[in-house]
């Protein structure tokens, strides 16, 4: 629920609407598992709420850290039987969590894992906060009380066709009673839903966006990305002018080096031609190979010379350094190993 959904909730039950506060800062911010732990509330009140709307705590069925313990996944359990992925990295400046907006996608990019088994179903706001708050009470055990520190709905799912659900998770997450992530540490990855795009400029929520380009020409981008075909180049970068221009707030975006397809330096050349002059970062990530897309990585000499020429033409450009490439960390490759038909049986427990 929503904070406005959650006054509602009580206030029909003949409670004032400030109960909705006091239960959602138990649930997020003090991680209270049980009505009973939360102490400020009535005792008739915590068994009726006991009754009338449970608690499941999140279900973590797998989890893969990475040799070099920087990067943990999760494989969520969802009560449909059901799974997700959501992945945690430590960097310098904290905790970030990586979360999924659906159960597969429906976008069908040549090179992702996610949408290799199609779109199974949207996940709730709730669904999504129980990755947060899985990755938090993973944290405070392994990592001396450490929480989350920053979001990137960037894994499996297209967030903008999850439109609702995803602004009501991101209203929830950066309430400050509960998880307590401003806006401007929260990142909002889609593969280009223009429509999405200019929907959430307006939404008064100054988040960072993030589009996966992957190509510089229509013909590149098509050729690996279906969604092109319904909203060209120009008409994405065009809307991700407009999005800088009413936010303030620098567009990334990310590009996947694939040998032989969009790696050369006139690949750069037509990149840095078509975003000078823009508010703009671009992330370069050297491709995490799925095994079913037959596509490869480019040498490191190739990735270097990519961004050797985007910065020597004013374009400001990084390359992503590589964490959890050993556990399946590209998005969808854990579900789909632990659990072949998409859902979670098969998944080996924690």
């Amino acid at each position: 629920m929503s904070r406005d959904e959650c006054r509602g909730f009580f206030e029909s039950m003949g409670e004032p609407g400030y109960r909705a506060d006091q239960v959602l800062e138990w649930l997020y911010r003090c991680r209270a598992l049980s009505y009973e732990d939360m102490t400020n509330l009535p005792r008739p009140l915590r068994a009726e709420l006991a009754e009338v709307a449970p608690l499941r705590p999140p279900e973590v069925l797998a989890r893969s850290v990475s040799q070099g313990g920087d990067t943990t996944k999760y494989l969520m359990g969802l009560a449909d039987g059901n799974a997700v992925e959501a992945v945690l990295m430590e960097h310098d400046y904290g905790l970030s969590l990586c979360v999924s907006s659906q159960v597969g996608c429906a976008m069908g990019c040549a090179f992702c894992a996610s949408g290799l088994g199609g779109l199974v179903r949207d996940l709730t706001c709730g669904e999504m906060c129980d990755q947060v708050l899985a990755a938090n009470d993973d944290a405070a055990e392994r990592l001396d009380g450490a929480r989350v520190s920053s979001l990137v709905v960037m894994g499996s799912g297209e967030p903008l066709l999850n439109y609702d659900n995803v602004i009501k998770f991101i209203r929830l997450a950066k309430w400050d009673r509960g998880l307590g992530i401003g806006a401007r540490h929260i990142t909002v990855s889609t593969c280009g839903i223009v429509p999405g795009i200019l929907r959430l400029a307006r939404e008064g929520i100054p988040v960072t966006l993030s589009v996966s380009l992957h190509a510089p020409d229509d013909a590149t981008r098509s050729s690996i990305m279906k969604v092109n075909e319904a909203y060209p180049i120009s008409t994405l970068v065009k809307a991700c002018v407009d999005y800088a221009e009413i936010t303030g707030r620098r567009v990334t975006y990310e590009y996947a080096l694939i040998a032989g397809v969009n790696d050369s330096p006139a690949h750069a050349g037509r990149l840095a031609g078509m975003l000078r002059g823009t508010l703009c970062h671009v992330n370069l990530i050297p491709l995490n190979p799925v095994p079913e897309t037959g596509y490869v990585r480019p040498a490191s000499c190739a990735v270097d010379a990519f961004a050797r020429v985007l910065q020597s033409r004013g374009i400001e450009a990084t390359i992503r350094r590589e964490m959890g490439s050993g556990i399946d960390a590209a998005c969808g490759q854990l579900r789909r190993r632990r659990a072949p038909g998409g859902g979670a049986k098969e998944a080996d427990p924690v």
